[in-house]
């Protein structure tokens, strides 16, 4: 599972990582640079006392010698910390004075009175080792001189200069870590007032919050934030209409219910009990419709504020379905309800059963609101684009409520039939779900009635 990790700790961690690494780097090269000097500085007495024994190299009777009074020696080896060898051999004669034990390079590869230094080991003591090789001025056998000491006064040397060099890098960098850390917490204070702000504000409070005094970087947080508000506070208002005009909306056939059932309990023949049930029947279709348009309404609502997993469809074949659910009703109003389409699929991306809902209560209006005996037409069409028509031959739209019909809840002033004013705002809402455009023009060619186009996207 993974673990969220707070912005803080993030800012601290990109922050420090690079400090740190620069300090590991500095610090590598800090060793470095003391450690050259170190043995830059003690090379050159060694090198001096390597250039003192050659000295003593003398020259008798045509043989290379060494002599070294043992005063001399003693002075040359006394060291209050380090320890001190020499060794002197020639390449006729090899070892003649010193320390045998101590390491040596061939004479075949160096260069005469240029110094050669190295580390080696003596007695598995770590040493520093510097050799001289000379050539008497009367020529003859090649000398090598040797000079080393152990490294003890190099090593404190070198930690001196390390504690010299990291002790303000150390304070550099604990000053530096405290300012990332005020200013990490600086930079974030304004989320955290954003956050207090919020959380001190009241479930019904939609306005927005003040960013006058908000950074650039939270100021594109806070306009967020409040266009989230203002969409939130739209859909609140929104959903309470809504609920106030269901309300209304069932409030007249449940009180039409509850007349007809106290008519019907006190009817003292069966004709008035009849026409009171009959009255309650017709109520509870009524509410039974206006139920199924709620859910509907809640349904494609639901969709649209989720991401809408539509499915390839037939819409060929779901429109001639929903017309084959239609004819009883038409051949009951003796309305002649007729269907036209491609004899190929005609494919549209969408939801079923919205789209169900949404040919129902266009046939639906052009029934209720067509011409008593008149005509029906539902149409799919392929070409030039993906088009739903309905249209009948009733009294039609008027122009200036053509654009006021699909409110929810709006009934044109005059209009005959029980409706609650939700089945065009119920086609609007399944259409824009689509991304379908709804026009509305003449009906048949008479010129009459209405004309309903629901034009699809391509799939």
């Amino acid at each position: 599972m993974n673990k969220s990790k707070s912005l803080r700790t993030q800012l601290l961690s990109k922050l420090s990582l690079p400090l740190l690494v620069v300090v590991m780097l500095d610090a590598a090269g800090s060793y470095y640079v003391a450690t050259y000097f170190t043995n830059q500085a003690y090379d050159r007495w060694l090198l001096d006392s390597a250039k003192s024994l050659l000295q003593e190299v003398k020259i008798k009777q045509d043989r290379v010698t060494f002599e070294l009074p043992p005063i001399a020696a003693e002075v040359f080896r006394w060291d209050d910390m380090d320890e001190t060898f020499y060794k002197v051999e020639s390449q006729q004669t090899g070892f003649m004075a010193g320390d045998d034990g101590l390491p040596s390079p061939a004479m075949s590869g160096l260069n005469e009175n240029k110094p050669y230094f190295f580390d080696g080991r003596i007695d598995d003591r770590p040493v520093r080792v510097a050799s001289v090789l000379t050539v008497p001025e009367s020529g003859g056998d090649r000398v090598l001189v040797s000079v080393a000491e152990t490294v003890n006064k190099r090593r404190g040397m070198t930690g001196e200069l390390l504690l010299a060099v990291m002790l303000p890098q150390i304070l550099l960098v604990l000053i530096t870590g405290f300012h990332i850390w005020t200013g990490v917490n600086r930079g974030l204070s304004p989320l955290n007032d954003l956050a207090g702000m919020i959380a001190r504000r009241s479930a019904r409070d939609f306005d927005p919050i003040p960013d006058a005094d908000v950074p650039l970087e939270v100021r594109s947080l806070t306009h967020t934030i409040n266009a989230l508000l203002q969409r939130l506070g739209s859909t609140l208002i929104t959903q309470r209409r809504f609920i106030e005009n269901a309300a209304h909306q069932l409030r007249t056939p449940l009180a039409g219910l509850k007349i007809q059932a106290e008519r019907a309990l006190s009817a003292d023949s069966p004709d008035s009990m009849r026409q009171a049930l009959e009255h309650i029947k017709n109520a509870s279709n009524r509410l039974a419709r206006l139920n199924t348009q709620l859910l509907v309404l809640a349904r494609s609502d639901s969709i649209s504020r989720n991401a809408p997993e539509f499915r390839l469809l037939d819409l060929t074949r779901l429109a001639r379905e929903c017309c084959m659910d239609w004819v009883p009703r038409a051949l009951e109003l003796k309305v002649e309800l007729s269907f036209d389409a491609p004899a190929t699929a005609v494919e549209i991306y969408g939801d079923g059963i919205v789209l169900r809902e949404l040919l129902g209560n266009l046939l639906d209006n052009a029934v209720n609101y067509g011409k008593a005996g008149g005509h029906i037409g539902v149409t799919v069409e392929s070409a030039p684009h993906v088009r739903l028509i309905v249209e009948d031959d009733g009294p039609g739209i008027p122009v200036g409520e053509q654009e006021k019909i699909f409110e929810r809840f709006y009934r044109i002033p005059g209009s005959p039939g029980e409706g609650c004013g939700l089945g065009l705002a119920i086609v609007k809402e399944i259409a824009d779900l689509h991304a379908a455009r709804i026009e509305i023009h003449s009906g048949l060619p008479a010129q009459i009635g209405t004309r309903v186009e629901i034009c699809f996207a391509e799939p």
